[in-house]
């Protein structure tokens, strides 16, 4: 009797171990030079994994998944990899063909050989930085990467918690293609190159992103082309190597030559920036951009810019001549005498 009832609570035990994990979502725990990586049963078909126990993590999604098992929250039926835990040693990296999430649900990773997050999937990929967490990326010299944050294709940022990066071998973070950021807190606390570095477009819908150093640009958009596609609905399809920023905060304190730098053009409309002015930022074309920064407590001062954007210091100064003259958020070009 003592036996069967043995038997009954391990497999009780092994059902609970099972259900512990949500459909569609593969969870990796780093811990010192170990990781501990569960996937859920639904998509364990599909996911490869090649390291093991090893901290520095490889998985690859097979090229034939397309989604499985989708819901309100994940519509792609996407394949969702929770990060948590700590290594001084570790990595993670993904490959795929298909859209994916990427949580970042306090993480404090360092590779010390390359990049610290290595994302080799050319599709969409969301990266969640979850409500409350802090999260740390540091990377190691290794020219074959472009950033500590690596991805192939485009990312979007998402989330309500903090996500700091260390780039110690090139650019901070690197997409191949567009980058966008909503909601959640980005903090570059060093690049040896860009802070962060993009193509297609940059779109900071809101949040807050800090750029505290960075030995090159704080943010620079590149065209993925020879030509421009021009601006498009909701930015699909997009490869004009603008740089928006439509709300939220934006910080660049530090830099070696350019707060930002766009193939495009560069629209900072409603958010706050602070750090930089008009003249550190290097565009091919004037578009709807702020003319002055904002003070530490978001107010926007009278400030005078001649008609490149240039900003004058002293109005007293001026000679006879149009200007561009901001107070209270209002631009208006004004004639001097």
């Amino acid at each position: 009797m003592q036996k069967t009832l043995l038997l009954i609570f391990a497999f009780l035990a092994t059902i609970t171990t099972a259900k512990a994990i949500e459909d569609n979502t593969v969870e990796i725990v780093y811990n010192g030079n170990s990781a501990t990586i569960t996937i859920a049963p639904n998509i364990s078909s599909y996911v490869t994994v090649s390291s093991g126990t090893s901290s520095h993590v490889k998985l690859v999604q097979k090229a034939d998944f397309a989604g499985v098992n989708a819901t309100v929250d994940n519509e792609d039926g996407e394949i969702i990899y929770v990060l948590s835990g700590t290594s001084d040693d570790g990595e993670f990296y993904m490959a795929g063909a298909f859209k994916a999430t990427v949580e970042l649900n306090g993480l404090t990773l360092t590779n010390p050989s390359g990049p610290a997050i290595n994302l080799q999937n050319g599709k969409r990929t969301s990266v969640s930085v979850k409500k409350d967490t802090n999260n740390k990326l540091v990377d190691g010299v290794n020219d074959t990467y472009n950033g500590c944050f690596h991805c192939k294709g485009h990312t979007k940022f998402k989330g309500k918690g903090t996500l700091s990066v260390v780039g110690n071998s090139k650019h901070a973070i690197y997409s191949k293609e567009y980058i966008e950021v909503k909601n959640c807190t980005i903090q570059i606390l060093a690049a040896a190159k860009d802070a962060i570095h993009c193509k297609e477009y940059f779109l900071q819908e809101s949040g807050t992103i800090n750029i505290t150093s960075a030995a090159d640009d704080g943010i620079q958009v590149e065209l993925d082309g020879t030509t421009s596609t021009g601006i498009t609905t909701g930015h699909e399809d997009e490869d004009t190597g603008n740089f928006y920023q439509t709300s939220g905060n934006l910080t660049i304190s530090s830099f070696g030559d350019k707060a930002i730098k766009a193939d495009g053009s560069v629209s900072l409309k409603a958010g706050k920036y602070f750090g930089f002015t008009l003249s550190d930022v290097s565009e091919n074309n004037y578009s709807s951009i702020c003319l002055t920064p904002a003070d530490a407590n978001g107010n926007q001062p009278v400030a005078i810019y001649d008609l490149r954007g240039h900003h004058l210091s002293s109005a007293k100064a001026l000679t006879p001549g149009l200007y561009i003259v901001k107070r209270d958020g209002k631009a208006v070009k004004t004639f001097v005498k």
